[in-house]
């Protein structure tokens, strides 16, 4: 079933890219499947991208180029779905009561949810955030947060490792909101980078509530690490309504999901 077939090439190609950047090789059938177009115009948007040296062709499929591939992860993440992280950086941002504490892991869908706290000026005690541009966005602003500390993830502009992992062990956040680059019902909510995902998993057992934010672009798909179950996420925010195996496995956890834009 087409996701979205009134994409222009442009966008199509994000999408592309920010397949590619979960994945080592992704091939044209699946690519073409999950946009919802046919297979000769995947192969034309990968030879463009081949052509402009962001991808490799290969057999069947196509890949990250190399060099590019850290820059790409990050700025097509940034760019993708950009209205549907805003509407759920909305939502999100009207169930934070005054006075709470939250945490926010280093995806740009919570850098946008960071962005609103900003723009809403809301009372809040603390931010905890493990990513660099959301605490720097946090900074322009009078709310106080706490960016956590550790090694430097270039891709993901986040903060790993030990030290911030056991950081994030001796704090406490009555909501946490993080997203993934995938979410199936075999896999759970999932994510590439294994250091990533420890640093998450540490974020998410700070919180008293756990919720999950995520397009509907990530529904199906499947990266390399786990990062939680559905039984360990309370609430899901999406931007459209989720196929109907995907709604029904998260129901049969318990997971509240909440469509932005509907009543």
């Amino acid at each position: 079933m087409p996701v979205k077939p009134d994409l222009l090439p442009v966008q199509r190609q994000q999408q592309l890219l920010l397949q590619l950047a979960s994945k080592e090789v992704a091939r044209v059938s699946e690519l073409a499947s999950s946009l919802g177009v046919h297979e000769i115009t995947i192969r034309r948007d990968l030879d463009e991208l081949a052509a402009s040296g962001r991808v490799e062709r290969v057999h069947g499929g196509a890949r990250l180029a190399g060099r590019t591939r850290e820059e790409i992860s990050y700025g097509v993440r940034a760019a993708a779905e950009v209205e549907a992280k805003v509407v759920i950086a909305a939502v999100a941002c009207g169930l934070i009561e005054p006075g709470e504490t939250i945490g926010l892991d280093a995806s740009t869908t919570a850098l946008a949810l960071a962005r609103r706290l900003v723009a809403a000026g809301l009372d809040l005690r603390n931010v905890v955030t493990t990513g660099l541009d959301a605490a720097t966005s946090l900074a322009e602003s009078d709310l106080p947060f706490t960016l956590v500390g550790g090694s430097f993830h270039s891709p993901a502009r986040s903060f790993v490792g030990p030290l911030a992992n056991s950081s994030l062990d001796r704090l406490h956040c009555s909501k946490v909101f993080f997203s993934a680059k995938g979410y199936s019902p075999a896999a759970g909510f999932t994510d590439a980078y294994p250091p990533e995902v420890e640093c998450k998993e540490h974020l998410i057992a700070s919180g008293g509530k756990v919720i999950a934010l995520l397009d509907h672009s990530k529904f199906t798909v499947e990266a390399l690490v786990t990062i939680v179950r559905e039984d360990q996420v309370d609430l899901l925010i999406t931007d459209l309504e989720p196929q109907a195996q995907i709604r029904a496995a998260l129901e049969r956890a318990g997971v509240e999901i909440l469509v932005a834009g509907t009543p």
